[in-house]
């Protein structure tokens, strides 16, 4: 039995909130994940310190016996303790409901491509809906790199709330303008999502590393005793957290450059010139010199810290910005929003 485009647009909705509402228990697991993470760095750092004073004890009672070694039976016990390895059983649950989610979401987006007709990104609830698609399909892909579960939590909040405000957007199908009919749609628009999914990345890692920095700050000057409990104690320092999210910027920017130049290519085909300070071209560029800029201040100027981490979120506001503010009140040839 073949669905009509309509029925495969309402599954396609339904799919879409059961997504979203997986990505959402995914981030109440990361969430209980990151607060047992918190409690096992405590148990561990308490179990260091029962190993060293045990040692010591058991030095005394040594050096008090006639000549022969004292097993160290309470020392052992606590260091092997703290020596292993936490399981993080909610971490893997908060992962297992990503990729539900995940399976969801992408049967979601083909059943809206498959009733289009075209490639679903023509519009801002299409848009939408592929761009965080992928942020969770590079965010799921990099877990195979690195363990970044510790951001899970930062990255189901990030896309249950753009997917779930997506349903703001929704329009029902159309057929594409005549400037969009183009191969330049399947690249431009594919390319700069997969670019956002990298800012989305390298901005949720900057946001952890300015978090982690004040801590190690207070440790250092030791003005205010920092907490305890604190889920920052688990995950890495403030350094790698940069230097991760250099990284993903680097490969976000690499695939934001290549949208600018495909879009003036796709500008010169549709309306006859490669620039026209159009709105939307405009805020593209903007983007791209931020991004630029946090590169190369890193890179030559030595702008480390939390100076780099602000303009990684600063550079991710602005695509936010682009995607939302931009589509929606500013008027231009880029009116693809499908909004009235």
């Amino acid at each position: 039995m073949q669905l009509d485009p309509v029925t495969m647009d309402s599954f396609s909705v339904v799919l879409v909130w059961t997504a979203v509402s997986l990505y959402v228990l995914g981030f109440l697991a990361y969430a209980v994940d990151l607060a047992n993470r918190s409690q096992a760095s405590l148990a561990a750092r308490d179990a260091a310190a029962k190993s060293a004073v045990a040692k010591q004890l058991a030095g005394v009672g040594a050096r008090g016996t006639a000549g022969g070694d004292a097993p160290d039976v309470a020392g052992a016990s606590a260091t092997a303790a703290a020596a292993a390895p936490p399981r993080y059983l909610w971490g893997r649950i908060g992962t297992s409901l990503t990729w539900l989610g995940f399976v969801f979401h992408l049967g979601a987006t083909l059943l809206r491509g498959l009733a289009a007709g075209r490639v679903p990104w023509s519009n801002m609830y299409e848009f939408a809906m592929t761009g965080t698609l992928l942020i969770t399909a590079v965010y799921l892909g990099v877990l195979f790199w690195r363990d970044l579960r510790f951001l899970g939590a930062f990255m189901t909040g990030i896309v249950s709330l753009l997917l779930g405000a997506s349903s703001l957007f929704y329009v029902e199908i159309t057929p594409l303008m005549d400037p969009l009919k183009s191969v330049w749609l399947i690249i431009h628009v594919f390319v700069a999502s997969l670019g956002t999914a990298f800012f989305a990345l390298a901005f949720a890692i900057s946001v952890l590393q300015l978090l982690q920095a004040r801590r190690e700050r207070m440790a250092v000057a030791a003005t205010e005793a920092p907490s305890r409990r604190s889920m920052l104690r688990t995950i890495p320092d403030a350094e790698a957290l940069e230097g991760l999210a250099y990284r993903f910027a680097i490969i976000g920017f690499i695939f934001w450059t290549f949208t600018l130049i495909a879009g003036s290519v796709w500008a010169n085909d549709a309306w006859g010139r490669y620039w026209g300070f159009d709105t939307k071209e405009v805020w593209t560029f903007i983007i791209w010199v931020l991004y630029a800029g946090y590169i190369h201040a890193r890179a030559t100027r030595g702008w480390r810290g939390t100076r780099s981490a602000w303009l990684a979120i600063v550079g991710f506001a602005a695509v936010l910005f682009n995607f939302t503010i931009v589509n929606m009140f500013f008027e231009g040839l880029h009116a693809y929003s499908g909004l009235s």
